[in-house]
């Protein structure tokens, strides 16, 4: 509406703007208050000692889960990834493997060592049978089948001692795949990444640091939803249930934000006789922050009737609450008490019924006054 026209005549009736008391059904709420509260909370941390050699975001920046947040300096990694390398290749060349490949299985029968020793083997073996029908027939001494015999065992024990060097490098070999494994991991540990959807809530490094492992880096919060803490008084709590809808009001913030109930405490906290509740909060926009305070209504029944006027006539001063009615062409004072809001309209629980028309946006103007409607 147009405001009321200035410059009237001294007397003359004031020019006012009205509305008239209205009916209508709203919800059946418990309004409460409570905080709100990310929900995932991450600090981020390195899982190898290093160098810090960048940061790739600050204090508020939004990142998606697997962005890369930090890295360290990665120089000493590759070296010793360079190094497990080397050893690997070298621990395949001992078993006749070639220098490079991913197949690590090994013909124990068909390596070099062993296939010396069974060699080493089989000529004592045959020396001492010689050794045995020469002794037999009487052509050579006791003496030197029994040096036969002596050398064939010697001979046996080294083919055993071969199986078991071939068995010993193969498990150095797993040893030093695990060692380019565990290098590998570690190179990729100097980068961090985000586990999580959400925004960067504190930084706790700067390039050139060098940073411990475990040691914090950067805190990351989900934004999208948010948690609200909320505690309901016990008199209030018997209609709650998971799934009720939650209207959700921030300071400075004229939006309502919809929430659901999402969780209910399961016992009464005997302190202070309230219900620990959550509701989760859809946070899109990102127009509302993890650690605000906020209201909330919690829907629990509807079809309630209540009396709404215009949130502009309801003057507010020295905690009494008040409008002016138009009855007979005067401004009539009236003491209120209100509930809730609803948009742009008040909830009047007392001291007004439906019909009766009020001032928009009184102003100064007094009880008494006379006055006339203004055209729209």
């Amino acid at each position: 509406m147009d405001e009321p026209v200035a410059g009237v005549a001294a007397g003359a009736p004031r020019q006012v703007h009205v509305a008239a008391v209205t009916e209508k059904h709203l919800d059946r709420v418990i309004t409460v208050t409570g905080t709100l509260a990310a929900e995932d909370q991450v600090a981020l941390a390195f899982k190898v000692t290093g160098r810090v050699e960048e940061v790739a975001v600050d204090l508020g920046s939004q990142v998606r889960q697997g962005q890369v947040v930090a890295r360290l300096l990665p120089t000493d990694f590759e070296l010793r990834l360079h190094q497990a390398e080397a050893a690997l290749q070298q621990a395949r060349a001992r078993l006749g493997l070639p220098s490079t490949g991913e197949e690590d299985v090994v013909d124990v029968d068909s390596t070099g060592l062993l296939r010396q020793r069974r060699a080493v083997l089989q000529q004592a073996r045959l020396t001492r049978d010689r050794m045995k029908t020469f002794f037999d027939r009487g052509l050579s001494s006791r003496g030197d089948l029994e040096e036969a015999e002596a050398a064939l065992e010697v001979a046996e024990g080294q083919h055993q001692d071969s199986i078991e060097e071939i068995r010993n490098r193969q498990g150095v070999l797993a040893q030093r795949r695990s060692e380019l494994d565990l290098a590998r991991q570690q190179l990729e540990d100097t980068i961090l990444r985000s586990p999580i959807d959400g925004a960067v809530r504190e930084r706790q490094v700067t390039v050139g640091e060098y940073r411990s492992a475990g040691a914090p880096v950067l805190t990351v919060v989900s934004t999208d939803p948010l948690r609200l803490q909320l505690a309901v008084p016990e008199r209030a709590a018997a209609g709650l249930e998971v799934g009720r809808p939650v209207h959700v009001h921030v300071e400075g913030d004229s939006a309502v934000h919809e929430g659901q109930l999402a969780r209910i405490g399961a016992a009464i906290d005997e302190a202070n006789r309230t219900l620990p509740v959550e509701a989760v909060v859809a946070n899109r926009a990102g127009t509302i922050r993890p650690g605000q305070f906020a209201t909330a209504d919690i829907v629990v029944g509807s079809g309630e009737t209540a009396l709404l006027v215009p949130a502009d006539a309801v003057v507010s001063f020295a905690g009494v609450q008040r409008v002016l009615i138009l009855k007979d062409g005067t401004a009539h004072e009236q003491r209120i008490r209100t509930g809730r809001r609803e948009g742009d309209e008040i909830e009047v629980v007392e001291g007004l019924q439906s019909g009766d028309v009020v001032i928009r946006t009184p102003g100064d103007l007094a009880d008494g006054v006379s006055v006339l409607v203004s055209g729209e």
